[in-house]
């Protein structure tokens, strides 16, 4: 089918809320003028998310809207699992989104038009540039974590913005293939290494303020994976400049852009 949007879900043990935003995301679907499909990529769980998915196909197939599950065994990590989904979306406009909807999925235009606009190729949600959008807040030492992460980031990469961390982001598909193809970090810090190599790539980035409350039940351990992603942070700057994230097709982001927008005049 033509399909306008893609809609990825990285899930780990997830069957208790799975069925919850699924249902929420069709409800969100059959509000639009066009066709989406949703892939859950389950990675690893131990209960029963994948079959949680399974039993609502029916539903998305009856809305006009296809929902998928991919599996990956054994567990590889959410980097892996977000890799995976887009590079098997077959949508113009990939978004992926965590299994809590902690952005909830009403946000998902303020990602999808500036980049159907015309004016991004990635858009992505941020709790930094506006916190009065914040419904439930982190605990107080989440809060600080995720700031002093932010200033680490900045300092090592170089990227000026206020929240690379936010599960809500938006890609156009075919520049994003080549981007995620060079991805390496296969867990939580995947986030700035696909923006930082989509800014090499000359891609137009744009973060968005968006509506977000914290959710129970991370699969996060805020210490040994807070040390993983400072870990990642230096990885990204080592592998810039071991070369690894450059490509032998300097103009593939202009002439990826520019072939998009020829197809759609």
């Amino acid at each position: 089918m033509d399909c306008f949007l893609s809609i990825v879900i990285p899930a780990y043990n997830e069957q208790k809320r799975i069925g919850r935003s699924l249902d929420a995301i069709l409800t969100f679907l059959q509000d639009q003028t066009y066709r989406a499909e949703v892939i859950v990529v389950d990675d690893g769980s131990s209960d029963r998310t994948a079959d949680s998915v399974a039993e609502r196909i029916p539903r998305f197939n009856k809305a006009g809207h296809e929902l998928r599950v991919l599996t990956n065994d054994p567990n590889r990590g959410k980097g892996y699992s977000v890799k995976r989904g887009l590079t098997e979306a077959r949508g113009e406009i990939v978004l992926f989104t965590d299994a809590d909807l902690s952005s909830p999925i009403t946000e998902a235009p303020k990602l999808i038009d500036p980049i159907s606009g015309e004016s991004a190729d990635v858009a992505f949600g941020s709790r930094a540039l506006n916190r009065e959008l914040i419904g439930v807040r982190q605990p107080i030492f989440r809060d600080f974590g995720g700031r002093v992460f932010n200033f680490f980031m900045k300092t090592i990469t170089g990227l000026r913005y206020k929240d690379t961390q936010c599960g809500f982001k938006a890609f156009r598909r075919e520049p994003a293939l080549a981007v995620f193809k060079l991805q390496s970090i296969e867990r939580f810090g995947f986030d700035p290494e696909v923006l930082y190599i989509a800014k090499k790539r000359g891609l137009r980035l744009l973060e968005v303020p968006v509506v977000w409350n914290d959710s129970e039940g991370s699969t996060v351990n805020y210490v040994s994976d807070s040390v993983k992603m400072f870990t990642d942070l230096l990885r990204i700057r080592l592998n810039d400049v071991a070369g690894r994230y450059d490509d032998d097709r300097p103009d593939a982001a202009m002439a990826a852009r520019k072939s998009t927008t020829s197809a759609g005049s």
